[in-house]
């Protein structure tokens, strides 16, 4: 299986299946001389971890990350940063019955279409256990970009539950920690849980929206054409499990707006120029503004669900299949810190790019 990579100049390449002995990721491309050990990935690792609450799997799994190499006396030396993350909570048993079946929505016949051989226990590479790996590295380019760029931000929330969507005016980023959704609302922290709890007692499940905002980010980082900024953002996201759409800033609701509603006006502060609004999402032609990079992805209802599908088995015969076994009623709320942690690398790999290619060099303005 190949391209298990994302990222140019801050790379990371993950490996391991669900129901392995481990899985983990090899960071490349980190600056030495950072302050880092498995505590501070830890802290983000704890945060899309199943098991949280009655509203994820009840998978039980530490998520405890071992940091291998590149590390020497609490600093990064700049070598290939090895981390692991064993796996202590497998059943495999549960998908015993699936093993000559296709599971509706999920990726089983197209990786046995593409090469043969599938991994029927919690679907092997394609499952969701593989993003631990990701945050893991996502902590790692966190803390470069804390030494990089100090006050740069990364927050991420739900903004939509199925057909409940929140108030963009009523928003209190105070509240995300305070409910098990990452929903900035008290009001429909309370009104979700209600919902969900419906749907997870009845074995069905419900699609989201998470939104991602970079603060602090400097202006000039990305490129023209290729190596757009935004381009790298809804990759970033778009490979994450179950997300089927991604937007920035405005995204597909720009389509309803006229060029004079659409154009964020600027004028001359203090500080260099400012925005009157944000409608780009603080991306202009694949280039960061200084404004916040508004990015929001939505993912699909989890296809393991207790009511009876149609599909077929490996001979092509028609069959019934109920997905058994542990998992998220919303993958939306655990996609959340994964988010975050693709933001914060592709917010360094473009840091690392533009200094590499510009250094200090670039227009002032004023």
């Amino acid at each position: 299986m190949s391209i298990n990579t994302f990222g140019h100049l801050f790379r990371f390449t993950t490996w391991g299946e669900s129901h392995g002995p481990a899985i983990g990721a090899t960071v490349d491309g980190c600056p030495p001389g950072v302050t880092l050990d498995a505590t501070m990935l830890q802290h983000w690792l704890d945060q899309r971890k199943p098991g949280t609450s009655k509203y994820t799997t009840q998978r039980q799994e530490a998520d405890a990350v071992r940091i291998l190499s590149g590390v020497y006396e609490g600093k990064t030396t700049g070598t290939p940063i090895q981390l692991m993350i064993e796996n202590t909570d497998q059943r495999s048993k549960d998908y015993g019955d699936i093993a000559e079946k296709f599971r509706p929505g999920h990726a089983d016949i197209t990786y046995w279409q593409k090469y043969g051989i599938r991994d029927p226990r919690g679907g092997g590479r394609s499952s969701a256990r593989e993003t631990a790996s990701r945050v893991a590295a996502g902590g790692v380019a966190r803390e470069v970009l804390k030494a990089l760029v100090p006050g740069i931000k990364i927050t991420g929330y739900m903004v939509q539950m199925g057909p409940h969507k929140i108030d963009p005016n009523a928003m209190d980023m105070a509240e995300i920690t305070r409910n098990p959704f990452w929903v900035p609302n008290a009001e429909s922290a309370s009104e979700w849980a209600t919902y969900l709890d419906g749907l997870r007692k009845a074995g069905s499940s419900v699609g989201a929206v998470c939104e991602i905002v970079i603060s602090g980010l400097p202006a000039g980082l990305g490129a023209p054409v290729y190596a757009k900024l935004d381009t790298d953002l809804a990759a970033a996201m778009m490979s994450i499990n179950a997300v089927k759409g991604v937007e920035i800033g405005e995204g597909m609701n720009a389509a309803a707006l006229t060029g004079e509603q659409n154009a964020d006006e600027i004028s001359m502060g203090p500080n260099g120029p400012e925005y009157a609004s944000n409608h780009a999402g603080g991306i202009l032609g694949g280039i960061s503004t200084g404004q916040d990079v508004v990015v929001r992805f939505a993912v699909k209802p989890t296809s393991s669900i207790l009511t009876p599908r149609k599909t077929i088995t490996k001979a092509g015969e028609a069959a019934e299949i109920i997905t058994k076994g542990r998992h998220d009623p919303c993958v939306g709320i655990r996609a959340v810190p994964v988010g975050e942690a693709m933001a914060a690398c592709v917010a360094l790999d473009h840091l690392l790019l533009h200094r590499g290619q510009i250094g200090a060099q670039g227009g002032t303005i004023g």
